[in-house]
């Protein structure tokens, strides 16, 4: 009995010792925005909460502002195979030229009506639903949680007074039908650009003006080059993280399951932060020097983009979905 009690605490040993030298797993996860944006936040609380769960056992290597690319550099990375980033913040509408149509419905402009619409969509079974599209689709990754960086706004280099003063204006767009849809209704002319390359395009004149959420406009220091900010909200500015398939099958049982939590919490942490955090950078705009235009009546907006055929399809397309995510508010 000795003997046997005596081999089983040297296995113990053995065991104890090969878990404390395993190397930690570690996954690389890319933000296009610095991490003092919103979505930024959303990286570090993500990355908090997965080493805190782990204990160390799983790290997340957060590498922001861009230096791995653009999104659709970071998504045309990924779904070629590549293994350079494992997890991803993207925009919630990025994977809709991919081929997942419901995420189309997110960058519908003026679905959401306020920030509480949104997260009654968020919280639900429907989101969940959402998120499980790519991998219905049979793409490499899957979508771990949804959050916000606030409504999207238009800003411009020269002064501006109301929706007429877009009229032959270059608005920067990304190649996405429906922005590029949107921006012709209301009279501009959209200019593809690469966000990374967004600055110099104003700086420049590439670009008359763009748009982005609040906190990004003015943490990539937009106001310096375009320092009109036109409230008008068309968006909100849904985002979700993603996880590669590759990056997934690293992890253990156990593992996914602190990934998960640290999602739902980071998750939470955005819902409850982003509207103070909104607030508080308008305010720093207007000190400094930023001229902000509100639009306290979006219906000649909301007119105008009414007939864009790229909406109208999306919509039709999945009318009975869409109508859920109205009903929401």
């Amino acid at each position: 009995m000795k003997k046997l009690l005596a081999l089983i605490a040297a296995l113990a040993l053995v065991l104890t010792c090969a878990a404390a030298s395993a190397e930690p797993v570690t996954l690389t996860y890319a933000e296009v925005n610095p991490l003092d944006t919103i979505v930024g936040k959303i990286a570090t609380d993500f990355k908090a909460k997965v080493e805190e769960l782990s204990g160390g056992e799983v790290i997340i290597d957060v590498q922001a502002s861009g230096v791995l690319g653009s999104e659709a550099q970071i998504l045309d990375g990924i779904l070629s195979g590549g293994t350079t980033v494992d997890i991803s913040r993207i925009s919630a509408f990025a994977l809709t030229s991919y081929g997942c149509g419901k995420a189309t419905l997110l960058s519908i402009p003026y679905t959401f009506a306020s920030r509480e619409h949104f997260w009654n969509f968020a919280g639900s079974d429907l989101a969940q639903e959402f998120l499980a599209e790519p991998q219905q689709m049979g793409l490499p990754l899957r979508g771990l949680m949804y959050g916000e960086e606030g409504f999207r706004h238009f800003f411009f280099k020269n002064e501006v007074t109301d929706i007429s003063s877009l009229n032959g204006l270059k608005i920067r767009v990304s190649e996405d039908p429906i922005m590029t849809g949107m921006v012709k209704a209301l009279g501009a002319n959209p200019t593809v650009v690469s966000f990374t390359e967004l600055y110099s395009a104003l700086q420049t004149g590439v670009c008359d003006g763009a748009e982005q959420p609040i906190a990004n406009y003015k943490s990539n220091a937009f106001p310096e080059v375009a320092p009109y900010l036109m409230l008008d909200g068309h968006t909100l500015g849904a985002v979700q993280v993603v996880i590669t398939d590759a990056a997934w099958a690293k992890l253990n049982e156990q593992q996914q399951g602190w990934i998960m939590e640290a999602a739902k919490y980071a998750s939470e942490q955005n819902a409850a932060g982003v509207q103070a955090a909104e607030d508080k950078v308008l305010e720093e705009l207007k000190a400094s020097g930023v001229t902000v235009i509100d639009v306290p009546d979006k219906s000649a907006w909301q007119a105008a983009v009414a007939d864009v055929a790229a909406i109208k399809s999306a919509t039709a397309a999945y009318a009975d979905l869409y109508q859920q995510i109205l009903d929401m508010q």
